[in-house]
């Protein structure tokens, strides 16, 4: 049989390219792991949602918060975790309130977490793309939310480029 360059060389370029399809990076929720350990880090605000009658807490950090005090970017490996309670309700359907005045929390619905690490995000066009912040949704059970259109994180995310795209930056700045 003759030797025939260009079909080697075509098989060999057919090569290359699945190989650089398998070796991709993925980008997607599937990078973030439920963070087991979150209540042990700060708890550095709470937020009454009436539209959605949730009570939120939120946590990271000390590195993070201490890079936002100075105003920098929140350090590699940041994780932030939004645990989304159902508010107590009255016979009404109303939030109950504390006598602080804030919604009264019962059962866990959800956990929204955002974490950046070195290198994450190059997969997404610019368009979308927030750093190197990655989101997941969780369940209450702290199993993914597959429903949930992480998306709407990023398009959400994407102005807050002078925070490091994080809607509660000034909260971290101010946190104790």
């Amino acid at each position: 049989m003759p030797f025939r360059p260009n079909v080697v060389i075509a098989t060999l370029a057919a090569t290359a390219a699945m190989l650089a399809i398998a070796g991709t990076v993925r980008a997607g929720g599937d990078k973030v792991a439920f963070p087991e350990a979150y209540a042990q880090s700060v708890l550095y605000s709470t937020i009454d949602r009436p539209d959605i009658k949730q009570y939120r807490e939120l946590y990271t950090s000390r590195a993070a918060i201490d890079a936002a005090k100075k105003g920098e970017p929140l350090p590699s490996g940041t994780v932030l975790t939004l645990v989304q309670y159902a508010a107590k309700l009255d016979a009404q359907g109303n939030p109950e309130k504390d006598a602080n005045g804030r919604f009264i929390k019962t059962n866990i619905v959800g956990y929204t977490v955002m974490e950046k690490r070195t290198g994450w995000g190059a997969e997404y066009p610019d368009s979308q793309r927030n750093g190197e912040w990655e989101y997941q949704a969780f369940r209450a059970d702290k199993t993914p939310n597959t429903q949930a259109d992480l998306k709407t994180c990023f398009a959400c995310h994407k102005p807050l480029d002078k925070q490091d795209f994080v809607q509660t930056y000034d909260r971290l700045k101010a946190a104790p």
